[in-house]
């Protein structure tokens, strides 16, 4: 748990340098830009026939930097710059808010442009998984819903990735295509709203509701049989998956998912996350 909680002070520390930097360059446009210019509309407004709009700002500013400001200047830069700080972060969350649903929207253009049975062909990859059922065991012939957390696994992986990946459940590992009915059986609505369901509300309890816009599910039939295909965007934070009592930061490397200790994930988020999203 100590850990995670450094991993955690990390992250936030590099969010507020960030916030930090955006506040503060909004503030000094306040001062430098903001309040210059309003001066120069209320000397035009009051008929004083000041200098070029340029040159006017100018000479403002000149006057900030070297402090000869009166109280009542003084009291309208103060709120200028609170203006500028509030303008900046605004600014910062609508951009990376914007950002993050195009991005999403282009990859998954992309992916649903792409034919399932050639996917299949290619066989798993960094950015594919094949999964044989959500939590039915194959091999005991029973619900185990421990295979519910292997999913889990992966789609953190596929989250934390600089590009995502696809997860098809109901394709064995030897691309041999098996079907939803037995994961249809072990659901109160046996069919394809109760499986996305149980997808969703496991997502969100696990990962976080927050999440579950960056996993589109789609389902196909091939060869008279169900298949689900999660497409799935990188998500514009890191993503934990709690087990065993301790949150673990998982990662995509060539076929597979493993979990990072504390220096690797420390490198991989500072790397991942370092620019705006």
């Amino acid at each position: 748990m100590k850990r995670f909680f450094l991993l955690m002070m990390s992250i936030w520390h590099q969010q507020l340098k960030l916030y930090i930097t955006v506040a503060l360059t909004g503030a000094v446009i306040g001062i430098f830009v903001l309040a210059p210019s309003y001066d120069y509309i209320n000397a035009r407004e009051q008929a004083a026939d000041p200098l070029s709009s340029i040159g006017y700002v100018f000479t403002q500013v000149q006057a900030i930097l070297m402090g000869n400001i009166s109280d009542s200047n003084l009291a309208l830069i103060t709120f200028y710059a609170q203006i500028g700080s509030m303008i900046g972060l605004l600014s910062l969350v609508l951009y990376k808010l914007i950002r993050s649903r195009i991005i999403h929207i282009e990859y998954l253009k992309t992916e649903l442009e792409k034919d399932l049975p050639s996917i299949i062909r290619q066989g798993e990859g960094p950015y594919l998984e094949f999964k044989s059922s959500l939590r039915w065991d194959m091999a005991e012939s029973r619900i185990n819903r421990s295979l519910e957390g292997v999913i889990l696994k992966t789609l953190a992986g596929f989250l934390n990735s600089h590009i995502g990946g696809t997860l098809l459940i109901g394709i064995a590992d030897n691309d041999d295509i098996i079907g939803l009915e037995k994961d249809y059986s072990t659901l109160k609505k046996p069919n394809q709203d109760g499986f996305e369901q149980s997808l969703m509300t496991a997502i969100s309890a696990n990962l976080g509701a927050d999440l579950c816009h960056f996993v589109h599910i789609l389902f196909h039939v091939i060869d008279d049989k169900e298949v689900c295909r999660l497409i799935v965007s990188p998500s514009t934070r890191p993503v934990f998956l709690e087990q065993s009592n301790t949150p673990k930061f998982f990662v995509r490397t060539g076929g597979g998912t493993r979990d990072l200790n504390i220096q690797e994930a420390l490198d991989f988020i500072a790397g991942r996350w370092k620019r705006v999203k």
